[in-house]
């Protein structure tokens, strides 16, 4: 990895990420050196600027960050760095140096998770979802099999639009039975995960 660490006086910023929800975890500064060290010892090591010296992220916490990959951006000069953390990152305890949690988010699948969270929870008889919730458990699991049925019946067929319609519907029915059963889609995916480490 050719990194231009003349062009900013030695240093280069890394962006340290996290490499199962890729949220961004904190900024800190890499020499050579401590570059060098990250590699060897798959803990990310930096230049501290205050403390003028490298720096072992969690040397005293113990809240390391275990490296998993590093990527040079296109100038050659930051790199992204991703890891997994063991522990909170931020020195004042929090997830990330921005105060948010670090939780995997799955686009607009987890808005939707949200979503359904919330309309389990309201009494609402305009809500679709709130009715599902009423009429309890045994229907709500009938649902997703008859709407499996229907995308394996439009799987059959030509129809590519009928096909991604069912297929909607399947998967939000999902989610409502994962509601129902207390299940995060994240649990369901840490599965698929693990599966795919092994495989």
């Amino acid at each position: 990895m050719n990194i231009d660490f003349d062009k900013q006086g030695g240093l280069v910023p890394a962006i340290i990420q996290d490499s199962v929800t890729s949220k961004v975890l904190m900024l800190g500064y890499m020499n050579s050196e401590s570059f060098e060290l990250t590699k060897e010892s798959k803990r990310v090591t930096f230049y501290s600027r205050s403390k003028k010296r490298l720096w072992i992220k969690g040397e005293e916490s113990g809240n390391f960050l275990e490296l998993v990959d590093m990527k040079l951006d296109c100038d050659r000069d930051s790199l992204l760095i991703q890891v997994n953390p063991v522990g909170p990152v931020c020195h004042t305890g929090t997830d990330t140096c921005w105060s948010e949690q670090n939780l995997a988010s799955y686009g607009f699948l987890s808005t939707l998770e949200k979503t359904i969270d919330s309309r389990w929870e309201e009494e609402s008889s305009k809500s679709y979802i709130n009715s599902l919730k009423n009429k309890g458990l045994n229907k709500i699991a009938q649902k997703v099999g008859e709407e499996a049925v229907e995308v394996v019946i439009e799987a059959k067929d030509d129809n590519m639009d009928l096909f991604l319609n069912e297929s909607a519907d399947l998967l939000f029915h999902l989610l409502v039975l994962f509601r129902a059963k207390k299940v995060k889609l994240e649990q369901v995916v840490e599965i698929l995960n693990q599966r795919h480490v092994k495989s």
